[in-house]
């Protein structure tokens, strides 16, 4: 039987399945029907919700930060000049949430899916890079706050080094298995010590 579900939460169901359908089929695979199917809507409900397909996938990059902000929680790390063990930690705990969580693997998949197919889109593109500020910018700050003095470059490099575990854990050679979290804070402590006190001898 269709469900039902209205306003916010059918918005929410609508984007939540689209993201399902991308990490289980593919960009292929995502249509307005299929995810009519898959959520149980009645025929016709995504396409009033998102008239197109750039729309559709304004949707689901829409709620891809959502969710991924739900588990990553940048806001909510604590700041590096008082203790930069502690953002160690913050970030290690953050990052092994994500790769270990029961559901946060298809999240992964789908935000691959959806980075690819903003490279063809340029539409999609502004959209999906203005969604992924929300994380790059809390961490200039905390890049700021622990004293570098080129945090661009600095967050450059430990969103790369993010994504890049993030990638070889879920679809890379790595796959099988994940990090612990002292595995990850030993990895973050290494990172920020090459970044940060490198660059105080450098300066000094």
């Amino acid at each position: 039987m269709p469900v039902r579900a209205t306003g916010t939460a059918r918005t929410e169901l609508i984007a939540d399945t689209a993201l399902s359908l991308l990490a289980e089929r593919g960009m292929r695979g995502l249509t307005h029907r299929a995810v009519d199917e898959a959520a149980g809507l009645p025929p016709g409900s995504t396409s009033n919700h998102a008239r197109t397909r750039l729309a559709l996938l304004e949707a689901a990059v829409r709620r891809q930060a959502e969710r991924e902000n739900d588990i990553l929680t940048p806001s909510e790390l604590p700041d590096p000049a008082g203790d930069r063990d502690t953002l160690v930690s913050g970030l290690a705990v953050a990052l092994h949430r994500f790769l270990t969580g029961d559901d946060h693997r298809g999240l992964l998949l789908s935000r691959y899916e959806l980075a690819l197919e903003a490279t063809r889109r340029p539409e999609l593109r502004s959209y999906y890079d203005s969604a992924g500020a929300q994380f790059r910018e809390p961490l200039r700050e905390l890049m700021v706050a622990a004293g570098s003095k080129e945090p661009e470059r600095h967050t450059l490099s430990l969103v790369a080094w993010c994504d890049g575990m993030m990638f070889s854990c879920v679809a890379g050679s790595y796959h099988a298995t994940a990090p612990t979290v002292d595995e990850l804070r030993d990895g973050f402590g290494e990172l920020l010590r090459g970044m940060l006190d490198g660059e105080a001898r450098g300066g000094a």
